[in-house]
């Protein structure tokens, strides 16, 4: 056998043997790892759930919402308590990310999400509008994000959203602050004029 062949079976003879048994035992721990951290965040998932529990159910579009001011496709990011965007909101389908179509009219802002549970903010419960880049984990660029602020219950929520067309945001925001300020400017308006008749009944019982 010449010396180049001795030197080519040699190198085969010495060749490493796979360890199969070693390589498929990494990648049944690695994956029983996966399924034990996915487990977790389910059970955390449930958990933060059951704590939010007392969020009552979200309201539905009326059905003479009136006409459209604006209409937004793109996706629902989640929502937060207001002001803390790591404070995830999961009760009542608010955790699911989704499509999502925006319409805005005098009447409130109605969330249609294909997929997952839709809902209404009336009017009286806007609080506002403004541009961001993170909420729930998501983080886009600096005002890649709409987020609107409404109460619900006795909670603030942030809900954040993403136009398909993110020129659009801008608008929302003037015109979501337009009709929250006009409705707490309604309702204190009433409120005012409620208290003043009931002062001046009042007086007048105590006159006679």
């Amino acid at each position: 056998m010449t010396p180049p062949l001795i030197h080519l079976a040699e190198a085969q003879k010495s060749a490493p043997v796979t360890d199969w048994a070693a390589r498929i035992g990494w990648v049944v721990g690695l994956l029983v790892f996966v399924v034990f951290v996915y487990w977790l965040m389910r059970q955390g998932w449930k958990w933060r759930g059951t704590l939010q529990g007392d969020l009552p159910e979200l309201p539905t579009a009326p059905a003479d919402a009136g006409e459209p001011k604006l209409r937004l496709t793109g996706r629902y990011h989640g929502s937060t308590t207001a002001g803390q965007w790591l404070d995830q909101i999961v009760a009542r389908g608010l955790g699911t990310r989704s499509r999502a179509e925006l319409t805005l009219t005098d009447q409130g802002l109605d969330v249609v999400r294909p997929g997952a549970e839709d809902f209404f903010v009336p009017a009286a419960a806007l609080r506002g509008a403004r541009l961001d880049k993170g909420i729930a984990g998501k983080v886009l660029p600096e005002g890649g994000l709409l987020i609107v602020t409404w109460r619900h219950g006795d909670k603030e929520i942030d809900s954040g959203f993403r136009s398909d067309r993110a020129g659009e945001h801008p608008a929302w925001v003037a015109a979501i602050d337009r009709l929250s300020t006009t409705q707490q400017g309604t309702t204190e308006h009433s409120t005012t004029e409620h208290h003043t008749s009931t002062t001046e009944h009042t007086e007048t019982e105590g006159a006679r």
